[in-house]
């Protein structure tokens, strides 16, 4: 009997570590996958949250370029303006000195020889002009007319290319 006895009480010590060592239950389970999706959750909004904030970091990148740019087109229309507005006033002191004076110099040079003179002198210009700027952007176009400026419009050199154009024009006019 006491064999009989040995065996149940075995049975009961097997039973009850058995008991802890049999997998979870279904709560136990509920409660782990609970968890495994509250971190899943907390993971991805942490991403959003990222993905986010860099697409609200290179839009104010995005926007500050477009500052800039602007800002550079603003100070390029403003020297365009200044620009503007000197040869307006140099075009109306032209227009008042014609207006108090509209009958000077026409009975000595005729208008066909006047405009052979400009045609000449600005063909010249154009000459130089032509070969010395770049129209690739408007940052060199500004650049070369400064510098054709300051090479071909020196007095001398403007004496010069007035001297040859009346010279051209002296043999057939007399």
């Amino acid at each position: 009997m006491e064999r009989k006895g040995s065996i149940v009480s075995r049975a009961n010590s097997i039973g009850s570590t058995s008991a802890s060592s049999v997998p979870n239950t279904d709560d136990e389970d509920s409660d782990y996958r609970q968890e495994s999706i509250k971190d899943a959750y907390k993971v991805r909004r942490r991403q959003a949250h990222t993905q986010a904030e860099q697409k609200r970091r290179d839009a104010i990148k995005f926007l500050h370029k477009e500052k800039k740019k602007q800002e550079e087109e603003v100070s390029t229309l403003r020297k365009e303006v200044m620009a503007l507005k000197i040869m307006k006033s140099n075009y109306e002191q032209i227009v008042k000195a014609h207006q108090n004076n509209p009958h000077e110099g026409t009975d000595q040079v005729p208008d066909q020889v006047k405009f052979s003179v400009f045609q000449g002198i600005m063909d010249s210009l154009f000459q130089t002009f032509n070969a010395s700027i770049s129209v690739n952007s408007f940052q060199e176009l500004s650049a070369c007319v400064f510098s054709w400026i300051e090479e071909h419009c020196k007095p001398q050199t403007l004496r010069d290319v007035v001297r040859s154009v009346l010279h051209q024009l002296k043999n057939p006019l007399y």
